[in-house]
């Protein structure tokens, strides 16, 4: 279990509730509208969920996004997941292999090329599709990203010390020995389960009922399961291509995320040496940021966009 395990010309109108396209071996993908948008061509922003290949429906609306940036936003339900078709080879589940996805999207939309924003695991997808990709790539955003495809390991350390930052939340004490039981080895569906406060800026009644919802939406296991399989990741060619990337390249961490620390953000925003790269973290924000706080995500993110 990963952590990260534990949403003009050509443009489409708003989706209700989804537009369809064929991948390229024939699987029919699904993917949301939202918002109007007036910067032309090149105004939408596709976004790759998390989880990994979790229904989209949990990014929302990412805070109002839309509204904020003037952008229409793209929200893919990679396959397997929400309103996409559920393939017949597990196999294609493989993070590598969603990047033609990704790019059979854009062929579909029209585009020369994507304003691509990752949240959580699609953040893997979002960078192996700028490494294979870059001449159809306009800009990166990443979210409260993984870091799986670059290679960037974080330390145990590293996560306690961001869950010591809540040592005065009623629910630390048990969320605590969870956290300590994955770190010596115990990484059970039991102990993720228990660490899920960590995700959170606020763990209060509203956290606990969006948690419930997205366990009921998110059903197939084989997805998850073989993201990462073998041969999924090349963290060397990645990071080589990623050093070579010459596009505006943003990235938003939250101050309390045990899943993406800031100092992991950090350390990825350092492999885009000849990008126009901003690094930010939002306060007071967990791995959701658009929920901890909708207003400052909205603002940070427009202007990474801008």
């Amino acid at each position: 279990m990963a952590w990260d395990g534990a949403e003009a010309r050509g443009l489409p109108v708003a989706s209700a509730p989804y537009s369809r396209f064929a991948a390229p071996d024939g699987i029919r993908l699904a993917y949301r509208v939202v918002g109007g948008g007036t910067d032309g061509p090149a105004a939408p922003v596709v976004c790759l969920p998390g989880g990994p290949l979790h229904d989209s429906r949990y990014l929302g609306d990412l805070g109002g996004l839309a509204e904020a940036s003037g952008r229409r936003l793209l929200f893919l339900d990679f396959r397997g997941s929400g309103g996409s078709d559920v393939p017949a080879d597990p196999g294609s589940y493989r993070c590598d292999r969603l990047v033609e996805d990704v790019e059979a999207l854009r062929v579909h939309l029209g585009l020369p090329a994507l304003d691509l924003l990752g949240h959580s695991a699609g953040a893997n997808v979002a960078v192996q599709y700028a490494a294979r990709h870059p001449d159809r790539l306009a800009r990166l955003v990443l979210i409260t990203p993984s870091t799986r495809a670059v290679g960037i390991e974080v330390p145990d350390a590293m996560r306690r010390a961001g869950a010591d930052l809540r040592q005065g939340e009623d629910w630390y004490p048990q969320a605590s020995a969870a956290l300590s039981a994955i770190a010596a080895g115990e990484a059970t569906a039991e102990n993720f389960a228990a660490v899920t406060p960590f995700f959170w800026g606020r763990w209060d009644e509203a956290a606990r009922a969006r948690t419930a919802e997205w366990q009921a939406q998110n059903t197939n296991p084989d997805s998850g399961r073989s993201f990462g399989a073998q041969g999924a990741f090349d963290p060397e060619a990645t990071r080589a291509a990623l050093a070579r990337l010459a596009v505006p390249v943003g990235l938003l961490a939250g101050e309390y995320d045990l899943n993406s620390p800031p100092r992991s953000t950090e350390e990825f925003a350092g492999l885009f040496p000849n990008a126009d790269t901003t690094c930010r973290v939002q306060a007071g924000a967990g791995h959701y940021p658009w929920l901890d706080d909708p207003k400052a995500f909205t603002r940070a993110v427009a202007d990474l966009l801008r």
